[in-house]
């Protein structure tokens, strides 16, 4: 197995087994990828503090050819977004920006301008607080980049979550956050 380098966002991290991580990542160069941390929870794990969900990160990788889910075998932290961590509306923004991705994406299919609006609102994030107008333009962007774009912005955002399988729940109570 070669190994690779990927930049990339952390979007879902689930259990596997007592020590290891199944992550999902979204690179600019790869498109949503799996990627199982062989002893991630172990203590003193190399990977430890370093696999948090919206972390942006290079990672080395061996690519499995039999499974989906590839090997972590490094991991270098590029950019952690740490003010989000600091006010729950960032956090459940991020939330919410991170489960639209994964929702709207295949699986190893390079969506660079994609991996790109995240990155920004991430970026955002890290800078501002959070607001309808944000989610909305982040909504249409999306919507424009998948092919869904309507005339609104509003159009865009109804269009985009109608389009998916599966709408993210976060959006429920990101709303409700931001109208009160």
């Amino acid at each position: 197995m070669s190994a690779e380098t990927v930049s990339a966002i952390l979007l879902r991290r689930i259990r596997f087994s007592e020590t290891s991580l199944i992550l999902t990542w979204f690179g600019q160069e790869t498109g949503k990828i799996k990627v199982i941390a062989k002893g991630a929870l172990r203590s003193g794990s190399a990977f430890a503090g370093k696999i948090d969900l919206f972390f942006r990160c290079d990672l080395t990788i061996s690519r499995s050819r039999k499974s989906e889910i590839h090997t972590l075998r490094e991991l270098v932290v590029v950019e952690p977004f740490l003010s989000i961590r600091t006010d729950y509306l960032r956090t459940l923004t991020a939330s919410y920006f991170t489960e639209l991705v994964e929702e709207a994406t295949e699986l190893e299919h390079p969506e660079p301008e994609i991996f790109d609006l995240l990155r920004r609102g991430l970026d955002y994030l890290e800078r501002e607080h959070p607001n309808l107008r944000a989610i909305i333009f982040f909504e249409a962007e999306l919507a424009r980049l998948l092919g869904v774009q309507m005339a609104k912005q509003t159009e865009s955002s109804r269009q985009l979550l109608e389009s998916l399988t599966r709408a993210p729940a976060a959006r429920v109570a990101l709303i409700k956050q931001l109208g009160e």
